[in-house]
This record gives structure tokens, C-alpha cells and sequence, in this order.
């Protein structure tokens, strides 16, 4: 048996030995050293990635963005760090932290410059997602990192280190935060900076790993007070950089934990006949935890919300505090723009919960309270079902012809998002939508 184990662990070790093909030490940290600096053709690189990366977050095109990070160079400095750190190079790990503050400060910059002077301002989904980080982002960083090392120890490069770029996405963050400085929302700037802070923190974490595992020779001093003077430093600054990473992940877990409980929370409690969710809105701090809803439709009863409040303890969220509002009153205490978005993105993703809001005998009052909170600006709507006649096929079509007018203008994608609510609310297969 004691044989079998060992087999098992020499096979392990054999396939998963990382210094199988391991370039040459010196080689790796002068690769890693050329990458750190930002003059000349790297600086140009970067601002050139940044527009990129920014017109991609304007346009709302992932695939503009994915183009802007691989041209990105800011992985150098951070494995720079991370490289310095692991082998107590002092001089490495100033050079990399000034040469990164430098590449962020050209990147907001750069950022700001374009979000400033473009035409579109308005945050698309992209710009977004790029505002809080997740759990998600950290395991992603943190990985990452990992495989961007392993891939920089090796002899024959491969395809990782553009992959790496990618997944660790350091770019968009900057762009966000230049377009928070541009608009003047700071909530976006801090958001994205925080962000860009936790992926080049856990990619340095895990260069750091990696070099400790491969065991680099630590610089040498001929002078042995001065040995322990730098690796008194390079301590302190593992402790600077460490410390706050485990408090940063702890937050970001227990965020997401609440998130997620709220999340299904909501899903599965409110569920009512006449009532819907139309926007939710979840916030965590150490101080406070809050579930925020909004409903519309027939306004549930005191008894209903106190038993809502008592299943909080089912879904480990005792101690936060539930408010719903009801009826269109809300509109004054939530953004009608908000309120909007939320119902057509439950319409568009999640269209088959719209049919069971009410009995078909109520459709048509439930619609109306829907389409003025939907469209403030609506004047009239008329529904009828219509025989269009097809001159060149002689073929008859039946359809429901919705006319509507709206004091101010809608947007195409608006109107399409409502034709298809229009078409869920009448279940009908075909709706013709004319907005005057």
C-alpha cells in the first residue's frame, strides 16, 4: 500500500513539476526587469490601449475592449513587484511601484482626455460592470497571476501571457475611472480605482508565490547590516500588501454572501398576484445592510411585510433591514429611469414572470399602471386586432396593432424593448407597434 501512495505521488510530481522547462533564472528576471520600465514605445503602448480600451467602454464593444488589453503593458511593473519582493530586490520593487503609479496616472489621464471629449456620455453596461469588484474579480486576479508567472518562467513562450492580460482585465478599470473624473461622478472613480487596486494586488501576490516556490536566489549584500535593513523593508512592505488584501477579500466574500442571499431572497418571498418587483437595490456596509424594493400593482398588507421581515433569518440575512415601497408615490423617493430599466430588463430577460403578474380579466388596468410608469410622457394607446393584407401574396395576417403617443421622444431601442413587452402582456405572436 505504503508503494502505492508513493507511485501515486512521483506520477503527481512528475506531471505537475514546475521546474520541468524552467528558463534559465537570470533570463527571467532580466525579461521581467525590461518589462517594468514605461518610456519610450511601452508609454506609447499603453496610451494607445488606453484610447482603445476607452472607445470599446463608449461603444459598449467587448471585443474592442478584449483588443485594447492585449496591447495593454501594465502586467510588467506588477510582476515587476511581486518578482522584487520574492527575491528581497528592493531596488526592483521601487522601480516597479514607481513605473506602475506612473502607467496609472498616464491611464487616467489618458482616460479622462477622451471621456471629456467624446459626444457619448452615457455609462453603458460595460462601463458598468467595471465599477465594484466581486469575488469573482479577486479569484480571477489571483489565478491569473499565477498563470501569467508560470508562463514567464518557462523557455518556450506560449499563448498565456495574452490570455492573462485579458482575464485579469487591468485596462477597464482605468478607463472607468477616467470617465467618473470626466462626468464628475466620483462614485465611479473609487468604484473602478478599487477595482484596478485589487487585480494588480493579487496578481503581485501571486508572482510573489510563485517565485518563492521556485525558489529564486535572493540578492546578495556584501554588507550584512544592509541585508537586514532591506529585508527588514521588503517585510514590511509584504505586511502592507498583504494585510489589507485579506481584509479587501473578506469584504468583498461577505458582500457577495449578501448579495446573493438578497438576491434569492427576493426571487423566491415576492411573489405576489397583483405586485412585482420593479427595482431592488441591495447595500452593504460594517454599519448597515439593506434590502430596498420597490412594487407595483395592488399594495400588500402590514401582515404580509412583517412575515417578510421574518424570514430574513432563513436566508442568513438577520440584522438587515427591509424596506419596500409602494404604489407610484415611490417615483419621488426612486429614479423613474431606474424603475424603467428594471422592468424592461426583467421583460427582456425573464419574460415568462410577466404572465403570471395577473389574471387576464385584469390585464388591461395593469397595463395602464405599468405603461405610465414605464413612459411618464405617455399620452394615449389604443390595441386592436387587425387583418393586414398582404397585396403580393394574397395572404391574410392577423396582428395586434398597438398606436401609441409619447410627448417626447423614444430612443429604437426603447421601442423595441416595449414592442416585446406589449407582446408578452397580450401573449400574442405577432405585435405591430406605431409610435406617433
Amino acid at each position: 500500500m505504503k508503494s502505492f501512495f508513493q507511485g501515486i505521488f512521483l506520477f503527481l510530481s512528475e506531471r505537475f513539476n514546475l521546474h520541468e522547462d524552467k528558463e534559465d533564472e537570470s533570463t527571467i528576471i532580466e525579461s521581467i526587469r525590461k518589462n517594468v520600465d514605461f518610456r519610450g514605445a511601452n508609454l506609447w503602448a499603453l496610451i494607445f490601449a488606453i484610447f482603445i480600451a476607452s472607445i470599446g467602454l463608449n461603444v459598449n464593444s467587448t471585443a474592442v475592449i478584449i483588443g485594447a488589453m492585449l496591447i495593454s503593458p501594465l502586467m510588467g511593473p506588477i510582476m515587476g513587484i511581486g518578482l522584487g519582493i520574492g527575491i528581497n530586490d528592493f531596488q526592483l520593487v521601487k522601480k516597479g511601484l514607481k513605473n506602475l503609479l506612473i502607467a496609472t496616472i498616464i491611464s487616467i489621464i489618458t482616460s479622462t482626455l477622451y471621456f471629456w471629449i467624446t459626444p457619448l456620455h452615457e455609462a453603458q453596461s460595460e462601463l458598468l460592470a467595471r465599477t465594484s469588484p466581486s469575488l469573482w474579480d479577486v479569484f480571477v486576479a489571483f489565478i491569473g497571476g499565477l498563470a501569467g508567472i508560470v508562463a514567464g518562467t518557462r523557455k518556450e513562450k506560449s499563448n498565456v501571457i495574452p490570455g492573462v492580460a485579458i482575464a485579469t482585465a487591468l485596462m477597464p478599470p482605468l478607463c472607468t475611472a477616467g470617465f467618473g473624473l470626466a462626468i464628475g461622478n466620483l462614485y465611479y472613480f473609487f468604484g473602478a480605482i478599487y477595482l484596478y487596486f485589487i487585480n494588480s494586488l493579487f496578481i503581485c501576490i501571486s508572482t510573489f508565490l510563485i517565485v518563492k516556490y521556485l525558489h529564486f536566489d535572493k540578492v546578495s549584500f556584501e554588507n550584512p547590516q544592509r541585508a537586514k535593513k532591506i529585508t527588514r523593508y521588503i517585510l514590511i512592505l509584504v505586511l502592507i500588501t498583504v494585510l489589507p488584501s485579506i481584509y479587501l477579500a473578506y469584504r468583498i466574500v461577505a458582500k457577495s454572501i449578501f448579495e446573493n442571499n438578497a438576491r434569492k431572497f427576493v426571487q423566491e418571498q415576492f411573489q405576489f398576484r397583483n405586485a412585482q418587483v420593479v427595482f431592488r437595490n441591495f447595500k452593504f456596509s460594517d454599519k448597515r445592510k439593506e434590502i430596498d424594493i420597490l412594487l407595483i400593482g395592488v399594495p400588500i398588507t402590514e401582515n404580509v411585510i412583517d412575515s417578510l421581515k421574518g424570514k430574513l433569518s432563513e436566508y442568513n440575512l438577520s440584522g438587515s433591514e427591509l424596506i419596500i415601497r409602494q404604489g407610484l408615490d415611490a417615483k419621488q423617493e426612486v429614479d423613474l429611469s431606474q424603475i424603467k430599466a428594471s422592468i424592461l430588463e426583467e421583460v427582456f430577460y425573464h419574460s415568462d414572470s410577466i404572465k403570471s403578474i395577473t389574471e387576464p380579466a385584469d390585464t388591461r388596468s395593469t397595463m395602464e399602471e405599468e405603461l405610465k410608469t414605464l413612459f411618464p410622457d405617455i399620452e394615449y394607446y389604443t390595441i386592436s386586432n387587425t387583418v393586414f393584407n398582404n397585396l403580393s401574396s394574397s395572404k391574410k395576417d392577423t396582428v395586434d396593432l398597438v398606436i401609441t403617443k409619447l410627448n417626447s421622444p423614444i430612443t429604437l431601442s426603447e421601442k423595441q424593448r416595449l414592442k416585446k413587452w406589449l407582446q408578452i402582456k397580450l401573449k400574442a405572436d405577432s405585435v405591430r407597434l406605431i409610435v406617433e
